[in-house]
């Protein structure tokens, strides 16, 4: 089957699939080869290759070999892991492995299984975002009561995911109670202590109740890091429940040099990152570490009469169906215990690694050419960059790098994203593909030479 090396879908426009197939479910079975040939001349065309070693758009969505196995074994073994006496090995396994790569982290003891708290996989970092907002919430309204909830609020900065938006939506949390902190260039846009702190301060003063914070380890828009030391201590010192979301960023902690990223995780209450974006481990699977499970519990547990059973009522085993919202659960944990066996973690280290010096590589072709500018410190494997026109007109400039962004992704060459830091349209380029060499580094730097140039004459 071949599949162009265009790394999106170029020709579909929206609703192309409805007119290529029938309206309704064939009433007898088609071949094999039959929906193979579809699959081929009328899907794979209106597909994104993510795995594509040209996808520099956003943040990676690792498949393996490892992790497609694992994959296609839970898919054949078909459990719905819901409590421990539905399938024992898949609740076992999950606690193991999360136990390993909490180790690989080297995070808090009081995360790991045999403590007060243990580890989960979620389908996203969202999802593992929005249980632990829950969590959170109730344990303060258990202590306050549940007519404070219009008094909550829930702090980030305007770097922070646009999931935090959507749990406290769909926590109840007010809108005018989320604060979103202003970060600025010269703190590498950095939530900053100083305007947490007075921030909290200021929502005490008027009689609201500072309850929730969650921090960031490589944010979308340029991979800055929260201080996280600093702002647990302030978190401690009012009574907030600490979140830490590094869901691309996390994978880069298993490598000593970047561990001191995650220095002040001890003082947050949950941490989490997505195996499914740079750890080699198929879509989806969403680790999260938090150091209370009881908290998680109080808050999500349901307990029918027809799922009750000896283990459970013992308290003697972990439910995972209390620790997320849906009841029912796949066999995730296989994925990512074949990855880690299958590859070890020198391998896993070294593949972070290469991506991470891929993107030096780039940066180091842009900082080379007069007319780009690097925008943020590079700290992981993302480039921020523009295009700087002659008359540095920041309107103009803004107008140019959308239509070099067009220009790039509509060649069909690469697919990269964008975002706006500080007023300023910024493009992203982010080295994350299993299969990018060095070679398609260089390949994509003269893409953006070429059209840049292009740009620039017809100006």
């Amino acid at each position: 089957m071949h599949v162009r090396a265009a790394s999106y879908a170029l020709n579909s426009l929206p609703g192309y699939l409805q007119k290529l197939l029938p309206d309704s479910a064939p009433v007898q079975p088609e071949s094999l080869q039959a929906v193979l040939q579809e699959v081929e001349t009328k899907i794979l065309p209106g597909v994104t290759h993510w795995q594509s070693p040209n996808y520099y758009a956003y943040f990676p969505s690792n498949g393996s070999i490892a992790g497609f196995l694992g994959e296609m074994l839970s898919a054949g073994i078909s459990i719905v892991g819901f409590s421990w006496i539905t399938s024992p090995a898949a609740t076992e396994l999950e606690m193991i492995v999360l136990d390993w790569l909490a180790n690989l982290l080297k995070l808090p003891n009081d995360f790991l299984s045999k403590g007060p708290g243990g580890g989960a996989i979620q389908g996203t970092a969202s999802e593992a975002l929005l249980v632990v907002l829950l969590a959170a919430r109730d344990r303060i309204l258990r202590e306050i009561g549940k007519d404070a909830l219009g008094k909550l609020v829930v702090y980030g900065s305007d770097q922070t995911h646009s999931s935090l938006q959507k749990a406290c939506q769909i926590a109840g949390v007010h809108p005018e109670n989320l604060r979103l902190q202003r970060t600025e260039s010269c703190n590498e846009y950095a939530l900053s202590p100083e305007s947490l702190g007075d921030a909290i301060s200021h929502d005490i003063a008027s009689g609201l109740i500072p309850f929730f914070l969650c921090a960031t380890v490589g944010t979308t828009s340029s991979t800055a890091v929260d201080p996280l030391l600093a702002l647990g201590k302030i978190t401690k010192r009012n009574q907030i429940w600490f979140h830490v979301d590094a869901a691309y960023a996390g994978s880069a902690c298993i490598c000593p040099e970047y561990r001191h990223h995650l220095n002040g995780i001890e003082e947050a209450d949950s941490f989490n990152m997505n195996c499914h974006k740079w750890f080699l481990t198929n879509f989806d699977c969403s680790a999260l570490w938090i150091k209370d499970r009881n908290t998680l519990i109080q808050s999500l547990s349901t307990n029918p009469e027809y799922l009750k059973n000896k283990a459970s009522q013992g308290r003697k085993v972990i439910d995972y169906k209390d620790w997320q919202i849906p009841l029912g659960r796949r066999f995730r944990s296989l994925k990512l215990w074949m990855v880690l066996r299958l590859y070890g973690v020198e391998n896993l280290q070294s593949y972070i690694r290469n991506h991470i010096k891929l993107a030096q590589q780039f940066e180091d072709l842009v900082a080379q050419d007069i007319r780009f500018e690097i925008v943020a410190t590079r700290t992981f494997s993302l480039v921020c960059f523009r295009l700087l026109p002659a008359n540095k007109n920041e309107e103009y400039a803004n107008k140019l790098n959308r239509d070099l962004l067009d220009a790039v992704n509509s060649s069909g060459q690469i697919f990269i994203s964008h975002t706006v830091l500080s007023g300023k349209y910024i493009l992203r380029f982010v080295v994350g593909a299993p299969l990018t060499e060095e070679r398609h580094i260089v390949a994509a730097w003269k893409l953006f030479q070429e059209a840049s140039s292009s740009l620039l004459e017809n100006s």
